[in-house]
This record gives structure tokens, sequence and C-alpha cells, in this order.
């Protein structure tokens, strides 16, 4: 199956439309100018009739007959008829005029009409004739006072000559109009989509993963919406690309160690004879194992907050029902590292608009990461409090704190203080700060008000832009 062309189609759409619209249009014009033609050419039989009813009644018949007798002869080739054939026009034998008398006699007639028999009674107006071979038109004037009847004539044949010119004319219009027509369709269509073909090879052109908007001269308004969307879905690919890319290289570089680790303490395990030696290279493999499977966690949350497909839908979200989640998810952690958690809020709900899993992974890291840098027996708190346009979250630790000339740098992935404790890997902070992108919200990394440690200060709106 031939699959046509937007051009082709656009082309033969218009000239189909605009035969549509001609053809008819044309027919009516023809059938209107041969109803007009007709009514003129009725017109001027019936002036002829009247302007003879007029020369009868001032100059009476005698003096318009003169010595011709009762005919006036209309030869069928004039003298000058090769003149007036060299101009087209050879009409004087296609009209005459007849006169009768009260007693139905012929007084006065042109040639070419005397043959036609005399009106009979309640013949008026116009009728068509049938004689000699040719059909007439002819109109009937009675004078009610002297009762001359005056009867002009016009045979049919300069009528057809008119309407097959009309054809003629429009006709050819249309026959040489329309092929012309559609050459001039097929240009202007081919100039009007120089566009698509500007836009086609911007495509063509493009390096793979460019960001750079694609920009055309003097854009249509019906492309600059599609234009506008397809830099934006061009711009969307460009980012998952390079999403897709910085996840390769994370989990690349993220799990080499502890895939080696993992096999070292196992071909050990296998290599010992000693029990106690073997039980404690597994154990240490478990535990590499565990935190392998943490960091891969870490990595696809990371991925999910960065590509915005956090779970759930963007609706109202409880902070402080959120918190107490992560508290208790947190407690066994709480409790084996010594550390002294409070969570103080200004009441019993916080509700913002947002992302609950976003939400639960901004929280979740602030805490653990407070708590990696904070000693035994040392203290975290963690501070919700409602404004009247946004929502103020602290998260404050009592630890070593960070340098400010090193903060920041703690969002970059992978990034770790010298001073953290536990098994981070770099990523909290990350996740966190685009879970606060996915919010519009604002982090800052201040000092902490127990004397030393660090606050992290998280700034929500209450009303999403």
């Amino acid at each position: 199956m031939m699959l046509s062309s937007l051009r082709a189609r656009l082309r033969w759409l218009i000239v189909l439309v605009l035969v549509a619209v001609l053809l008819p249009l044309g027919l009516l014009s023809f059938q209107r100018t041969i109803r007009e033609v007709d009514e003129l050419l009725d017109g001027r039989l019936a002036q002829s009739a009247r302007t003879l009813q007029v020369l009868i009644e001032h100059a009476g018949i005698d003096s318009l007959r003169g010595d011709a007798g009762p005919g006036i002869r209309v030869p069928s080739e004039p003298a000058h008829a090769s003149a007036m054939k060299r101009h087209g026009y050879t009409h004087e034998p296609e009209v005459g005029f007849q006169v009768f008398d009260k007693a139905g006699r012929v007084v006065l007639a042109t040639t070419n009409l005397a043959v036609l028999p005399p009106p009979q009674p309640g013949d008026a107006d116009f009728r068509d004739v049938r004689q000699g071979g040719y059909n007439w038109r002819v109109f009937t004037l009675a004078d009610q006072v002297d009762g001359v009847v005056i009867r002009t004539g016009e045979r049919y044949d300069s009528r057809q000559e008119i309407t097959q010119a009309l054809w003629f004319d429009h006709g050819l219009s249309l026959l040489l109009g329309l092929p012309l027509l559609a050459l001039l369709v097929g240009w202007a269509v081919k100039r009007g989509l120089r566009p698509l073909e500007a836009l086609t090879r911007a495509l063509a052109s493009r390096e793979l993963g460019s960001r750079a908007p694609i920009v055309l001269e003097r854009t249509p308004l019906e492309l600059q919406p599609v234009l506008g969307a397809l830099n934006d879905r061009l711009q969307r690919l460009a980012d998952a690309l390079e999403r897709e890319q910085r996840f390769s290289a994370d989990v690349a570089h993220e799990l080499r160690t502890p895939l080696a680790s993992t096999m070292i303490n196992l071909e050990s395990a296998q290599a010992t004879t000693d029990p106690t030696e073997a039980a404690a290279s597994l154990t240490s493999a478990q535990h590499v194992v565990a935190a392998l499977a943490r960091r891969i966690e870490q990595l696809l949350a990371l991925a999910r907050l960065e590509s915005g497909a956090a779970s759930g839908q963007y609706a109202a979200v409880d902070l402080v029902a959120i918190a107490v989640d992560v508290i208790e998810e947190l407690a066994p952690v709480i409790a084996e590292g010594g550390v002294e958690l409070s969570f103080v809020r200004s009441s019993e709900q916080v509700i913002v608009q947002g992302y609950e899993a976003a939400l639960a992974a901004l929280l979740r890291n602030l805490v653990e990461n407070a708590m990696r840098h904070v000693p035994a027996g040392g203290q975290v708190q963690l501070s919700i409090e409602q404004g009247v346009q946004d929502v103020v979250l602290d998260v404050i630790d009592d630890g070593p704190g960070i340098p400010p000339e090193h903060r920041a740098q703690v969002f970059t992935r992978f990034h770790r203080e010298a001073s953290s404790r536990g098994e981070g890997y770099g990523l909290g902070l990350s996740i966190v700060q685009r879970a606060a992108e996915l919010h519009r919200a604002t982090i800052e990394l201040l000092d902490s008000p127990f004397g030393n440690g660090l606050r992290v200060r998280v700034v929500i709106p209450l009303r999403q832009a």
C-alpha cells in the first residue's frame, strides 16, 4: 500500500475542495447568466414591438410600407454580410416582425417571418413557435383601440450561440484554471511546509544528548506549540539519559568494593580449615552483603527521586505522622547507637502538599545522617514548626559538625566526612536534596544551638508554585 505524503494529501484535498466549490458556483452562474440573457432578449422583443406600435400610431402603416407592398424584404445574405461575418455577427435573418390588421391580414412583415401563421385569439406575450425547421421566440402585442396586432420574433439560433459561447467561456476557464490552480496549490503547499522540512533537518543534525533547544526562524504560530512540546520532550529525554548514565556509573562505583570484599571473605572461609576463622569470614561476608543491600536500596531511592517518580500522588501529607513513623522505624538503630532523640512539633498535625514517600526519605536520611556524626551519649533533636507561609523542619545534633567551608560539598554524591560513623555511603544528603527540590523547599546547614554540631534546616512552602 502506497503511503501518500502530507504535501500530496494537502494538495489534492485543496484541489477537491476548490472543485467542489467552484463547479457548483460555475453551474449556478451559468444558469443565472442564461436566465438573464433570456430575459434581456425577451425584453428586446417586447421593446421592438412597442417601438413599432408607436411608429404605426404616429405615421400609419402605409407610410411605413411605402411602395414595397405588404412585405419588407430581408435577404438571407445582406449586402454587407461579408463585413458582418468578419466581425462575427450574422443575426439579421434571425430577427423579424409581423403586423396584422383587424381582419388578421398581414399588412407589414419581414420576409423571414412572413410564413408564420397569424396569431390566434388569446395569443399574447411570449410564445415558442416551430416554423420552417426553426424554433422561434415570438412576442405578440395587440392594440386594443385600433385592433392592430404586432408580433416580433427571434430565432433560437442566436440564443443557442450565446449559450454555446457561455459554455465555452465557463468550461474553458475551469479546464484551464483547475490544472493551473493545482500547480499553484502544490507550490503553495510546498512553500507552506518548509518549516516542517527545517524541523526535520534540525532533528537529523541534532547530536545525541544535546540539551540545546531547537530554534527555527520565523516559526509559524501553528508549529510553535509542537516545537515547544518537542523541546520539552527532548529535554526530559536528555535528563532521563543523564540519570541513567549517572545511575550506572554510581552502581559500578559503589558495588565494586563490597563485591570484592564479599568474594575475599568467601574465599577465606573456603580456604581455611579452622571453623572459627571460617565463621568469622562468613560473618564478615554477611555484614558486607547486608551493607550492600542497604547501599542498593539507597541508590534505587535516589534514582526514583531524581526521576520524579516518587510513590504515591501529590496530595496533603501530615509531616508529624511521617516523623513518628520514621522514629519508630529507626528505634532499634537509635537504641543501639546510644543516642538521645527528641521530637518537638508546633502542633499535632502539620499538613503540606507533597509526595509522602519523598518526605519520608527526607526525614529518614536527615535523622540517620545526624546519628552517624553523633558519638554515643550524644543527642539529636527533630523539630517541625508550622508558619504562615511555610513549614520549618530542623534536625540538630551535638556532634563534631561540619566546617562552613566544607558544607557545600556534603550534597555531592558519595561524599563522606571523616567524622562520620557507621555504614554511610555519602548518598543520604543527596536524597534529601532531591526530595527538597521535588517540593521546592530550601536547605540550609547552620551551626547547632547545642554549642557544637550541625543544624540542618529545610523550609517547605505551604503553597507550591
